[in-house]
């Protein structure tokens, strides 16, 4: 596994931990779009929007480049790959803890717990 810095992990997740900017990256997905084409679906100015971008830049999400008064933005899928291998740790913890207790619940040769012990009558 891909050791990550702590700096670059919390700047990759605090820049995913708002719908905005989680939207601003699924638009960018197909191509380069303008500040304005990313605030456009938001109630949001432009300024606004280009203080979600500055945070997506710092993590490494997406490029700016100016062509003259437009500032064009591109998604870097690539830098969601620390996430992605930090999650995968969790997903494979998680997924041996299930498949142990789905062969636990479903193997008919594990042994079951023994009854509790009946309660004797008193007349």
């Amino acid at each position: 596994m891909v050791e990550y810095s702590p700096a670059q992990l919390d700047s990759l997740f605090h820049a995913l931990s708002d719908h905005t900017r989680r939207r601003m990256l699924r638009s960018l997905g197909g191509q380069a779009r303008s500040v304005g084409e990313l605030a456009a679906p938001f109630q949001i100015s432009l300024a606004a929007a280009s203080k979600h971008i500055k945070v997506l830049e710092r993590a490494g999400l997406v490029t700016r480049t100016v062509q003259g008064r437009t500032h064009l933005c591109r998604l870097q899928p690539e830098a969601l790959a620390a996430g992605q291998d930090w999650l995968r740790f969790y997903e494979q913890f998680w997924n041996e803890r299930l498949d142990a207790l789905a062969e636990a619940l479903g193997d008919p040769a594990a042994p079951s717990p023994s009854p509790l012990p009946r309660r004797k009558k008193t007349p």
